[in-house]
């Protein structure tokens, strides 16, 4: 693989794998109501806050980090009063008892407003209004990517704005690399290990947020009760660890722990997914560091080639995407070669396809559990040389063509079952 395209996959998984605080869609809802804070130039005495429907389901039921709170509205009101548009992700890292305090007096003065925008332009959009006590008022857009913002305007008078160049809620550069399987499989084999060992970080940060669920109660605490009263059902095992240790992360995470996890296009849950079914198999069976550097940046990197053709928000669970990385990953910890992961790949999509998204919530770690054990299963499959054949569903005999056919149906032919899911959640 010549360096240039080398560097250019580098760069694309430097941008997509990523630390987030908390789940991403609040997350980014805090990080626009931050940044009109910061245009308006003082603390809003009224905040209009309009999304997409998928930005609306993924933000509903999730834990907002040390606030022992759920939803938009606390996240709302921290963005306004502590919130730094400079963190990024972690725009709402500075939280304090103090400031939920605060923010719980923002809402109760009935200072918030929020609203589905039925006619959004993208899957991901995020439109706010901050409107202050002298008349001024700022509006800030984020569009297509969680920190993409694309207009941001004072009074009235346009500071930035970007043209809308794109049809989709795709905003990769025409600059990143056309990515398939194979091209995925030999960037992770061939890469220097100097230049990928940056993705140990995802380890790092992703162990401690398990770890923090497999000590505490967060969420539904399946983790924890794996871990802890799981034995006599599951045993003492590699799949045992697998699901505790990824289920504990997401747990943490959904439950509203105060930790930094590391995302993958967008998704903490997604980052989790890739990484911690590697992490935990790795750790088993004693793998060195380079071992498992490759094996995460084939996880990773598979999770976003597939996101790239599926989009950031869909109606199809990202965890479906991100077990089918860490399946590609377990498999090269296996000593597999690119034939056998092209095998767990179709093994995963004949499985899992069609698991919706309900939205970002602490029962995610159900359904994260249920994509890592799908990993080792399919891994195991392949390592034995089955692998679902063209015959069967939407299998194809070319990996990609079967990725794109998974892809095809949680853009295209989901979009009813996402309408409805939104109706029934947003109807209870």
């Amino acid at each position: 693989m010549e360096r240039e395209e080398r560097e250019a996959i580098i760069k694309l998984i430097k941008r997509e794998v990523v630390p987030a605080l908390g789940c991403t869609e609040p997350a980014a809802v805090a990080l626009c109501v931050a940044k009109a804070t910061e245009v308006l130039g003082y603390t809003p005495s009224r905040i209009e806050v309009e999304l997409s429907g998928n930005m609306l389901k993924n933000a509903m039921g999730v834990g907002i980090p040390g606030t022992g709170m759920i939803g938009l509205p606390i996240a709302i009101a921290l963005g306004a009063l502590i919130g730094k548009s400079e963190y990024g992700l972690e725009v709402l890292r500075d939280v304090s008892p103090e400031s939920v305090e605060e923010g719980k007096a923002f809402i109760n003065d009935r200072k918030i407003s929020i609203s589905h925008k039925v006619d959004s332009p993208s899957i991901l959009y995020i439109e706010v209004t901050c409107y202050g006590e002298s008349g001024d008022s700022s509006r800030v857009i984020i569009k297509d990517n969680h920190t993409n913002f694309v207009h941001i305007s004072l009074n009235g008078e346009i500071i930035m704005e970007k043209k809308d160049v794109f049809s989709t809620d795709q905003t990769e550069e025409d600059t990143d690399p056309e990515l398939n399987l194979r091209k995925v499989y030999d960037f992770a084999m061939s890469a220097p290990y100097k230049e990928i060992d940056f993705i140990l970080e995802s380890k790092r940060l992703n162990k401690a947020a398990s770890e923090v669920g497999l000590t505490h109660n967060y969420g539904h605490s399946l983790g924890y009760t794996m871990k802890k009263k799981g034995s006599p059902l599951f045993g003492d095992s590699i799949l045992t660890n697998i699901l505790s240790s990824t289920s504990a992360a997401c747990d943490a995470r959904m439950g509203g722990a105060t930790i930094a996890v590391m995302s993958n296009s967008g998704s903490g849950n997604q980052g989790i997914c890739a990484t911690m079914p590697v992490v935990s198999f790795a750790e088993d069976i004693e793998a060195d560091e380079e071992s498992l550097s490759r094996a995460l940046i084939l996880s990773h990197l598979t999770s976003i080639y597939i996101k790239q053709s599926l989009g950031r928000l869909s109606a199809l669970c990202g965890c479906v995407v991100a077990s089918t990385g860490a399946s590609s990953g377990i498999v090269y910890l296996m000593g597999g070669g690119y034939p056998q992961i092209s095998s767990a790949v179709k093994n995963m999509i004949a499985n899992i396809t069609g698991m919706i998204c309900d939205g970002a919530k602490p029962s995610c770690a159900l359904k994260i559990s249920s994509g890592a054990g799908t990993a080792l299963m399919s891994a195991m499959l392949a390592m034995e040389n089955k692998s679902v054949t063209e015959a069967e569903g939407i299998i194809s005999d070319d990996v990609d063509e079967t990725i794109h056919n998974l892809t095809s149906i949680g853009r295209e032919a989901m979009k009813a079952t996402d309408r409805l899911v939104l109706k029934i959640m947003t109807n209870k």
